[in-house]
């Protein structure tokens, strides 16, 4: 494992706070289908041939976030996004007024892919919100915002899934539910961290004008078998 678990999140994510579901092979392990389309490897060289074939079904794209082999076996297509900001807050923050913020259960599941598919459609799953904790904001009972964990490991947690209903939007339910689960996080002595595109341009203001720290560039590259 790299010396700091951020520089390779899925890898550590899976080896750690998930390795109860990990599908492992050698030096790669991915997420099953249904909770993510993420998967690691332990470093650039590891050996990935038959690893890869018993992991990822013919036709199916998984992606990488740190660390990218440095060849790919021969059916395989490796493809380089533009890197994600990784941003990370050490210290907690003051938590704006507003609506209660409540955990998010099974009985809220469509509610949540609803919101999702709207909003947040690229990477959460029917069973993403089993990979951690989920809390939402509603407004005149309708699920108006939400926020969950999702990678992570004994030292620190992924806020993910942050998203508002655009009904809802310019009532800064997106940075009380941030601040409150931050603060959370960090009272059980882990630092909260988050990946957000460059593209998204005023979604890294909130964080950076909430104190969030950009950490590093992070590589982010999808991988699919022809």
């Amino acid at each position: 494992m790299d010396a700091n678990p951020l520089d390779n999140p899925f890898w550590s994510s899976l080896r750690t706070r998930h390795r109860g579901i990990a599908r492992v092979a050698g030096e790669v392990a991915r997420y099953p289908a249904e909770y993510a389309p993420f998967l690691g490897i332990a470093h650039a060289h590891s050996a990935l041939g038959g690893a890869l074939d018993a992991l990822v079904a013919a036709g199916e794209s998984v992606y990488l976030l740190g660390v990218a082999p440095a060849a790919v076996p021969r059916g395989w297509a490796l493809q380089a996004f533009r890197p994600l900001a990784q941003m990370v807050r050490e210290t907690p923050m003051d938590v704006i007024a507003g609506p209660d913020v409540r955990p998010l259960a099974d009985a809220d599941r469509a509610e949540v892919l609803a919101l999702v598919a709207l909003v947040y459609p690229h990477y959460f799953r029917e069973r993403t919100m089993e990979l951690g904790r989920y809390f939402g904001i509603r407004v005149e009972g309708r699920l108006a915002a939400m926020i969950g964990e999702r990678l992570g490991n004994d030292a620190a947690t992924e806020l993910s899934a942050i998203c508002t209903h655009p009904e809802f939007t310019g009532r800064g339910l997106a940075r009380r539910l941030t601040a409150w689960l931050a603060n959370d996080v960090l009272a059980q002595g882990r630092m909260p961290f988050l990946h957000v595109s460059h593209e998204n341009a005023r979604a890294r203001a909130l964080y950076e004008r909430m104190g969030f720290r950009l950490r590093r560039d992070i590589g982010f590259w999808s991988l699919r078998r022809s």
